[in-house]
């Protein structure tokens, strides 16, 4: 009997362990379940497995009862394993204990297939990460970079997409890499509409390094918020470094300080980041030709927009364009 009976929406597949981590389960079923059309049908059919089904013990005081074993990996086109706080063969010697090996091998070729957090280890022990980039949580990169030599790791970003293999950092980066998968299949406006219900920022600027422990600068002493909230606002004007530091009444050398403290980027690197989201905006949702788009988001010219999209998602703007035409 088939697991996934809905042929309209997306099959996704969470494979989870003792000493789970609820929050890293709530968040796929949160932000994938969440994701809808404009007619407001969902886009993805998500299921729990464990390799094998009943109650699985989670990294809190209670346990969480998974009606399915390891055939649904086999019907699914995305399977996302969240980390486990249990040691085992993955994360204390770089292999897999055989049932879970025996689930994974269920997966079918050219199954999309991501981590949350320490489930890097997961993916890496099955070899799918060999000659990958990819990231973990902080804490656990040099363990991770001694175990798997042959994986590009990345531990300062919080995501990372190589091919049809995707891995996150620690939990909450489960939120960026989830919002990523739905921006990257059906456009980001439906992934802006999910994080607007979650109540979480679309998209965050800068990598994970910023969350390793380091002393906290104090609010008021260096909020770059008004300056962020007035680009934002003024997107199509030629915005310099003088201009925002004239909105936080400070000088650019400060505000570069601050923006680096509170973003993790320069100011210039978040500026274009959000000029990047505005065209990507326009260009899902508005008539606008491709050098108004442009001039609309700061770029000034086509090429110019065609350079620094092609940059950040590998695609020019008018095959973005027939890529989410349409979709809300």
């Amino acid at each position: 009997m088939a697991i996934f009976t809905d042929p309209g929406r997306h099959p996704v597949a969470v494979l989870v362990r003792n000493g789970l981590m609820p929050m890293e389960l709530g968040i796929v079923h949160q932000i994938l379940g969440r994701a809808a059309s404009a007619e407001g049908r969902p886009l993805y059919s998500i299921v729990t497995c464990a390799v094998s089904p009943g109650d699985i013990r989670t990294h809190a005081d209670f346990t969480i009862g998974v009606a399915h074993g390891p055939e649904a990996l086999a019907e699914a086109s995305t399977v996302i394993v969240p980390a486990s706080h249990d040691p085992d063969a993955a994360d204390e010697n770089g292999r897999l204990d055989p049932g879970l090996a025996g689930a994974l091998a269920r997966i079918r070729p050219g199954t999309r297939i991501a981590s949350i957090c320490t489930g890097a280890f997961v993916l890496a022990a099955a070899g799918l990460l060999d000659g990958r980039r990819a990231t973990t949580h902080w804490k656990s990169a040099a363990l991770f970079a001694s175990l798997f030599p042959d994986v590009r790791l990345d531990p300062g970003v919080l995501y990372t997409h190589d091919g049809d293999v995707l891995t996150s950092a620690g939990e909450a980066s489960g939120i960026d890499l989830c919002l990523h998968i739905v921006r990257t299949d059906h456009g980001a406006a439906v992934a802006n509409d999910v994080a607007r219900h979650t109540v979480v920022p679309p998209h965050r600027d800068g990598g994970q390094a910023q969350f390793i422990p380091r002393p906290v600068p104090l609010p008021k002493a260096s909020s770059t918020a008004r300056a962020r909230a007035w680009a934002l606002d003024h997107l199509d004007r030629p915005l310099t470094l003088s201009d925002l530091a004239a909105r936080e009444s400070t000088s650019v050398r400060t505000l570069t300080r601050r923006f680096r403290e509170e973003t993790g980027v320069s100011p210039l690197q978040w500026l274009t980041r959000q000029r990047v989201e505005h065209a990507r905006h326009l260009l899902e949702q508005s008539d606008l030709t491709i050098d108004q788009v442009a001039a609309a988001a700061g770029f000034g010219t086509a090429v110019s927009l065609r350079q620094h999209l092609h940059a950040a998602l590998g695609v020019s703007p008018s095959a973005y364009r027939r890529t989410f035409r349409g979709i809300a």
